[in-house]
């Protein structure tokens, strides 16, 4: 697996006006299975705040979810477990693209 990194200004709208910010978290650009319960997703970009994956399920902004990503590491598989909030839904080419906020993780080991 390839992992790309980078830290992008993004667009914000505040008060109607569109500005410009840097992102808080650097996104690694990453391809990895996504467990929503409800049905699977795979990554695109994964930060320490959030990430944003593709599904077949569709999401309501400002809704919760759980969701977990496995891992390997030299120590074996870990699997990070999530309750995140969903900050925004893009409906293109027959997918849902979906970007999620971490409110919560933490790692254990797979079984």
């Amino acid at each position: 697996m390839r992992f790309f990194t980078r830290r992008d200004n993004v667009c914000i709208k505040r008060n109607g006006l569109m500005t410009s910010a840097k992102r808080k978290e650097e996104r690694v650009h990453a391809a990895i299975p996504v467990d929503l319960g409800v049905g699977t997703g795979i990554t695109r970009d994964v930060s320490a705040s959030g990430m944003f994956f593709e599904t077949d399920v569709d999401y309501a902004v400002g809704s919760e979810i759980t969701l977990s990503v496995k891992f390997d590491t030299p120590g074996g598989e870990l699997v990070m477990k999530c309750k995140a909030q969903i900050v925004r839904v893009e409906h293109r080419d027959g997918k849902v693209g979906v970007a999620a906020k971490m409110i919560e993780s933490r790692f254990e080991a797979a079984n």
